[in-house]
């Protein structure tokens, strides 16, 4: 009985990472793939039904990190949250924002995959729904900060939605644009100086 190298799978996807990073989905090509990783087309077939699975494979487990970070996120009873709770939302705290960088740069290559290169594949418009999911919680928080008069703003859904894709471009650009770590730690510092959530909510 033929034993199957699983060695060719890290190849493959080393391989096909560094194609679709360079190139994109639409214009990466299979052959140049199994050829720097040093494996035939029939070889990938047997593993994936085609180049759009195989660069699925590669975001699967960025997507999931980022839809449970979203799930924590939504669908949340805030009537039970404190007022200070409430506040706290809306507080740019540099250490909750720096975890959240850290939970990124470990996937940073993927995650940037998703993005800016996904276009052709099921993840085409990722970031927009991204974004879009992200601003159903933040209206969430903010409808419930406007009822106990902690924000005082008047903010509409798709203004909402404007600066929620504003401060999540702002998350990302950043991985796109290679930074390094220490980089991105002055990064974050900046963003929280940059995003006063508190200030455009009319929270006093």
């Amino acid at each position: 009985m033929s034993v199957r190298d699983t060695n060719i799978d890290a190849k493959l996807l080393k391989s096909a990472r560094k194609e679709f990073m360079e190139k994109g989905f639409l214009n990466a090509e299979l052959k140049n793939i199994c050829k720097n990783a040093g494996v035939t087309t029939g070889a990938v077939y047997k593993r994936y039904r085609g180049k759009e699975e195989l660069f699925c494979a590669l975001v699967k487990e960025t997507a999931n990190i980022l839809d449970s970070f979203i799930d924590t996120r939504t669908g949340l009873e805030l009537k039970s949250y404190s007022d200070e709770e409430i506040r706290s939302v809306w507080t740019m705290n540099e250490k909750y924002v720096i975890e959240m960088f850290k939970m990124l740069w470990k996937v940073r290559d993927d995650f940037v995959l998703l993005l800016e290169k996904s276009a052709g594949t099921s993840y085409n418009n990722y970031s927009h729904e991204f974004a879009f999911r992200m601003t159903k919680a933040y209206v969430n928080y903010y409808q419930e900060a406007k009822r106990r008069g902690i924000a005082h703003a008047d903010i509409d859904e798709t203004q909402m939605h404007v600066l929620c894709t504003s401060f999540w471009t702002a998350v990302y650009e950043p991985f796109v644009h290679k930074m390094s770590w220490k980089k991105i730690e002055e990064h974050c510092k900046v963003m929280c100086r940059f995003f006063d959530w508190a200030k455009a909510i009319g929270m006093e």
